[in-house]
Protein backbone atom coordinates (compact mmCIF):
# COMPACT_ATOMS: atom_id res chain seq x y z
CA UNK A 1 0.00 0.00 0.00
CA UNK A 2 0.87 3.36 -0.92
CA UNK A 3 2.30 5.99 2.16
CA UNK A 4 0.32 8.28 3.11
CA UNK A 5 2.57 10.81 2.64
CA UNK A 6 1.72 12.55 -0.93
CA UNK A 7 4.81 13.92 -3.05
CA UNK A 8 4.93 16.99 -3.81
CA UNK A 9 4.26 16.75 -7.41
CA UNK A 10 1.23 14.65 -7.31
CA UNK A 11 -0.17 17.09 -4.00
CA UNK A 12 0.26 19.85 -7.11
CA UNK A 13 -1.01 18.11 -10.03
CA UNK A 14 -4.64 16.70 -7.48
CA UNK A 15 -5.25 20.11 -6.42
CA UNK A 16 -5.59 20.90 -9.64
CA UNK A 17 -8.61 18.69 -10.39
CA UNK A 18 -11.41 16.76 -8.56
CA UNK A 19 -13.39 14.00 -8.21
CA UNK A 20 -16.50 13.34 -10.83
CA UNK A 21 -19.05 10.79 -10.65
CA UNK A 22 -19.21 9.66 -14.34
CA UNK A 23 -21.45 6.34 -14.54
CA UNK A 24 -21.24 5.60 -10.74
CA UNK A 25 -17.52 5.51 -10.63
CA UNK A 26 -15.66 8.75 -8.99
CA UNK A 27 -12.79 9.45 -12.03
CA UNK A 28 -10.24 12.21 -11.17
CA UNK A 29 -11.34 15.04 -13.67
CA UNK A 30 -8.40 17.78 -14.53
CA UNK A 31 -9.50 20.82 -16.77
CA UNK A 32 -7.99 23.66 -17.75
CA UNK A 33 -7.49 26.50 -19.85
CA UNK A 34 -10.69 28.90 -21.37
CA UNK A 35 -13.68 27.43 -20.97
CA UNK A 36 -15.45 28.64 -24.52
CA UNK A 37 -12.34 27.70 -25.97
CA UNK A 38 -11.98 24.18 -28.60
CA UNK A 39 -11.40 21.30 -26.51
CA UNK A 40 -8.13 19.16 -26.45
CA UNK A 41 -8.73 16.30 -24.86
CA UNK A 42 -5.64 13.99 -23.47
CA UNK A 43 -5.70 9.82 -22.70
CA UNK A 44 -2.71 8.72 -20.63
CA UNK A 45 -1.55 5.03 -20.79
CA UNK A 46 -0.81 1.95 -18.61
CA UNK A 47 0.04 2.15 -15.50
CA UNK A 48 0.21 5.87 -15.87
CA UNK A 49 -2.52 9.05 -15.08
CA UNK A 50 -3.11 12.35 -16.22
CA UNK A 51 -0.70 13.06 -14.23
CA UNK A 52 2.36 11.86 -16.50
CA UNK A 53 0.39 15.33 -18.81
CA UNK A 54 0.64 17.59 -16.51
CA UNK A 55 3.80 19.69 -18.44
CA UNK A 56 2.12 19.35 -21.91
CA UNK A 57 -1.58 20.29 -20.57
CA UNK A 58 -0.23 23.24 -18.58
CA UNK A 59 1.00 24.46 -21.66
CA UNK A 60 -1.63 23.91 -23.89
CA UNK A 61 -4.01 25.55 -21.35
CA UNK A 62 -2.78 29.43 -22.51
CA UNK A 63 -5.07 28.34 -25.82
CA UNK A 64 -7.28 25.74 -25.56
CA UNK A 65 -9.96 24.23 -22.79
CA UNK A 66 -7.86 21.13 -21.82
CA UNK A 67 -9.42 17.90 -20.61
CA UNK A 68 -7.53 15.11 -18.88
CA UNK A 69 -8.58 12.58 -16.81
CA UNK A 70 -7.32 9.28 -14.86
CA UNK A 71 -8.81 5.95 -16.49
CA UNK A 72 -10.89 3.95 -13.94
CA UNK A 73 -8.23 1.67 -11.88
CA UNK A 74 -5.34 4.44 -12.41
CA UNK A 75 -4.14 7.23 -10.48
CA UNK A 76 -6.53 9.36 -8.26
CA UNK A 77 -9.92 7.21 -9.72
CA UNK A 78 -11.68 4.72 -8.26
CA UNK A 79 -9.82 1.07 -8.58
CA UNK A 80 -12.60 -0.90 -7.87
CA UNK A 81 -11.99 -4.83 -7.32
CA UNK A 82 -14.70 -6.20 -9.22
CA UNK A 83 -14.19 -4.58 -12.51
CA UNK A 84 -12.90 -6.23 -15.58
CA UNK A 85 -11.28 -3.43 -16.93
CA UNK A 86 -12.05 -3.59 -20.78
CA UNK A 87 -10.82 -0.84 -23.10
CA UNK A 88 -14.41 -0.51 -24.34
CA UNK A 89 -15.91 0.06 -21.13
CA UNK A 90 -12.15 3.10 -20.65
CA UNK A 91 -14.10 4.35 -23.99
CA UNK A 92 -17.85 4.19 -22.61
CA UNK A 93 -16.64 6.14 -19.73
CA UNK A 94 -14.30 8.74 -22.06
CA UNK A 95 -17.54 8.89 -24.07
CA UNK A 96 -19.88 9.59 -20.94
CA UNK A 97 -17.28 12.13 -19.36
CA UNK A 98 -17.54 13.98 -22.10
CA UNK A 99 -21.04 14.33 -22.73
CA UNK A 100 -21.45 14.94 -19.19
CA UNK A 101 -19.13 18.45 -20.03
CA UNK A 102 -21.06 19.17 -23.03
CA UNK A 103 -17.94 18.56 -25.26
CA UNK A 104 -19.06 17.37 -28.74
CA UNK A 105 -16.02 18.06 -30.40
CA UNK A 106 -12.09 17.85 -29.32
CA UNK A 107 -9.18 17.16 -30.78
CA UNK A 108 -7.89 13.74 -29.47
CA UNK A 109 -4.26 13.11 -28.01
CA UNK A 110 -3.44 9.99 -26.78
CA UNK A 111 -0.28 7.57 -25.06
CA UNK A 112 0.49 3.85 -24.81
CA UNK A 113 -2.42 2.26 -23.67
CA UNK A 114 -4.37 5.57 -24.30
CA UNK A 115 -3.77 5.10 -27.82
CA UNK A 116 -5.98 2.29 -27.96
CA UNK A 117 -8.65 3.77 -26.43
CA UNK A 118 -8.71 6.28 -28.81
CA UNK A 119 -8.92 4.20 -31.71
CA UNK A 120 -12.17 2.70 -30.11
CA UNK A 121 -13.42 6.05 -30.12
CA UNK A 122 -12.41 6.94 -33.55
CA UNK A 123 -13.65 3.35 -34.49
CA UNK A 124 -17.04 4.10 -33.19
CA UNK A 125 -17.34 7.74 -34.93
CA UNK A 126 -16.03 5.77 -38.42
CA UNK A 127 -18.75 3.23 -37.87
CA UNK A 128 -21.38 6.43 -37.69
CA UNK A 129 -22.17 4.97 -33.79
CA UNK A 130 -20.96 8.15 -32.15
CA UNK A 131 -22.04 11.83 -32.25
CA UNK A 132 -18.56 13.08 -31.11
CA UNK A 133 -16.86 14.66 -33.71
CA UNK A 134 -12.93 14.27 -33.67
CA UNK A 135 -11.27 16.98 -35.73
CA UNK A 136 -8.25 15.04 -35.41
CA UNK A 137 -5.44 12.44 -33.50
CA UNK A 138 -2.08 12.69 -32.28
CA UNK A 139 -0.64 9.50 -31.35
CA UNK A 140 2.67 8.98 -29.30
CA UNK A 141 4.50 5.72 -27.91
CA UNK A 142 1.93 2.84 -27.92
CA UNK A 143 1.72 -0.90 -28.82
CA UNK A 144 -0.69 0.21 -31.23
CA UNK A 145 0.55 -3.25 -33.43
CA UNK A 146 0.81 -5.59 -31.18
CA UNK A 147 2.68 -7.63 -32.65
CA UNK A 148 5.07 -5.68 -32.77
CA UNK A 149 5.78 -4.78 -28.96
CA UNK A 150 8.73 -5.82 -27.47
CA UNK A 151 7.26 -6.36 -24.09
CA UNK A 152 9.43 -5.79 -21.01
CA UNK A 153 9.79 -8.07 -18.11
CA UNK A 154 7.70 -7.00 -15.75
CA UNK A 155 5.20 -6.79 -18.13
CA UNK A 156 5.69 -10.66 -19.33
CA UNK A 157 5.49 -11.08 -15.19
CA UNK A 158 2.20 -9.66 -14.81
CA UNK A 159 0.01 -11.47 -17.72
CA UNK A 160 1.77 -14.68 -16.48
CA UNK A 161 -0.26 -13.89 -13.37
CA UNK A 162 -3.79 -15.05 -12.56
CA UNK A 163 -6.01 -12.34 -13.98
CA UNK A 164 -7.38 -11.28 -10.32
CA UNK A 165 -6.05 -8.95 -7.73
CA UNK A 166 -2.84 -10.09 -5.56
CA UNK A 167 -2.92 -10.61 -2.34
CA UNK A 168 -0.27 -8.14 -1.68
CA UNK A 169 1.22 -5.11 -2.72
CA UNK A 170 4.47 -5.78 -5.32
CA UNK A 171 5.98 -2.93 -3.07
CA UNK A 172 7.41 0.64 -4.33
CA UNK A 173 11.03 -1.27 -5.15
CA UNK A 174 9.63 -3.35 -7.50
CA UNK A 175 7.32 -1.11 -9.23
CA UNK A 176 9.95 1.52 -9.24
CA UNK A 177 12.26 -0.75 -11.46
CA UNK A 178 9.51 -1.78 -13.47
CA UNK A 179 8.86 1.72 -13.99
CA UNK A 180 12.23 2.58 -14.88
CA UNK A 181 12.99 0.31 -17.29
CA UNK A 182 10.43 1.49 -19.92
CA UNK A 183 12.65 4.87 -19.73
CA UNK A 184 15.99 5.53 -21.28
CA UNK A 185 18.39 5.24 -18.50
CA UNK A 186 19.13 8.73 -17.32
CA UNK A 187 15.20 9.50 -16.81
CA UNK A 188 13.24 10.13 -15.15
CA UNK A 189 14.26 11.84 -12.63
CA UNK A 190 13.80 11.14 -9.00
CA UNK A 191 10.96 12.92 -7.83
CA UNK A 192 8.58 12.06 -10.90
CA UNK A 193 9.30 8.26 -10.46
CA UNK A 194 8.08 8.65 -6.96
CA UNK A 195 5.26 10.34 -8.11
CA UNK A 196 4.45 7.54 -10.65
CA UNK A 197 4.63 4.98 -8.25
CA UNK A 198 2.57 6.71 -5.73
CA UNK A 199 0.10 6.56 -8.07
CA UNK A 200 -0.01 3.44 -9.30
CA UNK A 201 -0.16 2.52 -5.75
CA UNK A 202 -2.68 4.95 -4.00
CA UNK A 203 -5.89 2.91 -2.93
CA UNK A 204 -3.89 -0.30 -3.79
CA UNK A 205 -4.35 0.36 -7.30
CA UNK A 206 -1.07 -2.02 -7.76
CA UNK A 207 -2.53 -5.32 -6.39
CA UNK A 208 -5.17 -4.64 -9.46
CA UNK A 209 -1.73 -4.28 -11.81
CA UNK A 210 -2.26 -8.17 -13.02
CA UNK A 211 -6.22 -7.31 -14.47
CA UNK A 212 -5.51 -3.77 -15.72
CA UNK A 213 -2.39 -5.43 -17.96
CA UNK A 214 -5.26 -7.60 -19.62
CA UNK A 215 -5.82 -4.75 -21.71
CA UNK A 216 -2.34 -6.38 -23.57
CA UNK A 217 -4.91 -9.13 -24.53
CA UNK A 218 -7.82 -7.32 -25.40
CA UNK A 219 -5.38 -5.24 -28.26
CA UNK A 220 -4.65 -8.86 -29.48
CA UNK A 221 -7.73 -10.09 -29.19
CA UNK A 222 -9.47 -6.71 -31.11
CA UNK A 223 -5.96 -5.95 -33.15
CA UNK A 224 -8.29 -5.47 -36.45
CA UNK A 225 -10.89 -3.15 -35.36
CA UNK A 226 -8.45 -0.75 -33.46
CA UNK A 227 -6.23 -0.73 -36.63
CA UNK A 228 -9.16 -0.19 -38.76
CA UNK A 229 -10.00 3.03 -36.39
CA UNK A 230 -6.58 4.58 -36.82
CA UNK A 231 -6.17 3.63 -40.17
CA UNK A 232 -9.52 4.53 -41.89
CA UNK A 233 -10.04 7.78 -39.44
CA UNK A 234 -10.92 10.20 -42.68
CA UNK A 235 -9.15 13.21 -40.29
CA UNK A 236 -5.90 14.15 -39.93
CA UNK A 237 -3.08 12.07 -37.70
CA UNK A 238 0.46 12.51 -36.14
CA UNK A 239 2.23 9.92 -34.55
CA UNK A 240 5.06 11.66 -32.06
CA UNK A 241 7.16 9.01 -31.58
CA UNK A 242 10.29 8.23 -28.99
CA UNK A 243 12.23 6.37 -31.15
CA UNK A 244 14.29 5.07 -27.89
CA UNK A 245 11.32 3.07 -26.64
CA UNK A 246 12.03 -0.24 -25.74
CA UNK A 247 8.93 -1.67 -26.09
CA UNK A 248 6.55 0.37 -28.26
CA UNK A 249 9.70 0.31 -31.07
CA UNK A 250 9.39 3.17 -33.75
CA UNK A 251 8.68 0.80 -36.30
CA UNK A 252 5.20 0.68 -35.16
CA UNK A 253 4.76 4.79 -35.76
CA UNK A 254 6.29 3.62 -39.85
CA UNK A 255 3.77 1.34 -40.02
CA UNK A 256 0.71 3.78 -39.18
CA UNK A 257 1.91 5.95 -41.67
CA UNK A 258 2.35 3.67 -44.30
CA UNK A 259 -0.75 2.40 -43.52
CA UNK A 260 -2.74 5.36 -43.92
CA UNK A 261 -0.99 6.61 -46.29
CA UNK A 262 -2.02 3.76 -48.51
CA UNK A 263 -5.37 4.75 -48.20
CA UNK A 264 -4.31 8.63 -49.41
CA UNK A 265 -5.54 9.62 -45.88
CA UNK A 266 -3.46 12.37 -44.07
CA UNK A 267 -0.73 11.30 -41.77
CA UNK A 268 2.40 12.56 -40.63
CA UNK A 269 5.24 10.88 -38.21
CA UNK A 270 7.54 12.44 -36.45
CA UNK A 271 10.47 10.71 -34.57
CA UNK A 272 12.39 11.65 -31.77
CA UNK A 273 15.55 10.22 -31.62
CA UNK A 274 16.49 11.38 -27.86
CA UNK A 275 13.45 10.25 -26.63
CA UNK A 276 11.72 7.16 -25.32
CA UNK A 277 8.54 5.63 -24.02
CA UNK A 278 7.28 8.56 -22.34
CA UNK A 279 7.68 11.56 -24.70
CA UNK A 280 5.26 13.75 -22.85
CA UNK A 281 6.72 13.32 -19.36
CA UNK A 282 10.65 13.34 -20.87
CA UNK A 283 10.08 16.58 -22.75
CA UNK A 284 6.44 17.88 -22.15
CA UNK A 285 7.28 21.56 -24.05
CA UNK A 286 8.26 19.48 -27.37
CA UNK A 287 5.23 17.58 -27.28
CA UNK A 288 3.27 20.87 -26.10
CA UNK A 289 4.27 22.37 -29.11
CA UNK A 290 3.74 19.29 -31.57
CA UNK A 291 -0.05 19.21 -30.49
CA UNK A 292 0.01 23.11 -30.56
CA UNK A 293 0.86 23.18 -34.22
CA UNK A 294 -1.49 20.77 -35.18
CA UNK A 295 -4.73 22.02 -32.72
CA UNK A 296 -3.94 25.77 -34.29
CA UNK A 297 -4.79 24.34 -37.99
CA UNK A 298 -7.68 21.72 -36.94
CA UNK A 299 -9.72 23.34 -34.04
Amino acid sequence: MASTDVPDLVAEWRAKGAPTKVDGHQLFVVEQGPADAPVILLLHGFPGSSFDWRGVASRLAKQWRVLTFDFLGFGLSDKPRDSNYTLFEQADLTEKLLADRDVTRALLVAHDMGDTVAAELLARSNERRSDFDWPGCVVTNGSIFIDMAQLTAGQQALLALPDEPLTESLGAAGLSAGLAASFPPDRPEAAELESMVWLTQHAGGDVLLPRLIRYIEQRRRHQPRWTAGLCDFPGPMVAGWGDLDPIAVPAMADQLGALRTEQNLPVEVIHWPDLGHWPATEDPARVASLVATHASVWL
